[in-house]
């Protein structure tokens, strides 16, 4: 069963909600955060929600306080990261929330993982 998630900032998600199909999370909601009444203290998330992710490059300091508040009040994990792809796996690597079992690496990144060959430089043959 999938994780329900709410994710809070930027009018549009891109790929984001595709990746996050690959962890088996499910978007339930999308919040711009831009309504001035995102700002109040006593604010509520909607029922069953499990996860709160903020994009942070797209939220005010006070309503992601508010969220934050929110989330803590009810025991929801949440997730902070900046609106791109490669922002959200590393927020979900770090957070746990990535399918890996603790301590061992994601397994959609091993299975991504590509060698990198280093090819030396000649001595001299910097810039001029």
């Amino acid at each position: 069963m999938a994780v329900s998630a709410v994710v809070v900032g930027a009018d549009r998600l891109g790929n984001i909600p595709d990746l996050l199909k690959g962890h088996n999370i499910a978007i339930t909601h999308h919040i711009s955060g831009r309504d001035p009444a995102h700002q109040k203290k006593t604010l509520q998330l909607p029922s069953g929600t499990e996860l709160l992710i903020l994009l942070t490059d797209f939220l005010g300091h006070n309503v992601m306080k508010a969220f934050r508040q929110a989330a803590q009040r009810a025991g929801i994990q949440v997730v902070a990261c900046r609106r791109s792809v490669c922002s959200m796996q590393q927020a979900l690597e770090n957070c746990g929330l990535c399918g890996a079992e603790a301590g061992a690496p994601c397994a959609r990144v091993a299975q991504e993982e590509v060698s990198v060959k280093l090819i030396p430089r000649k001595p001299g043959g910097g810039r001029r």
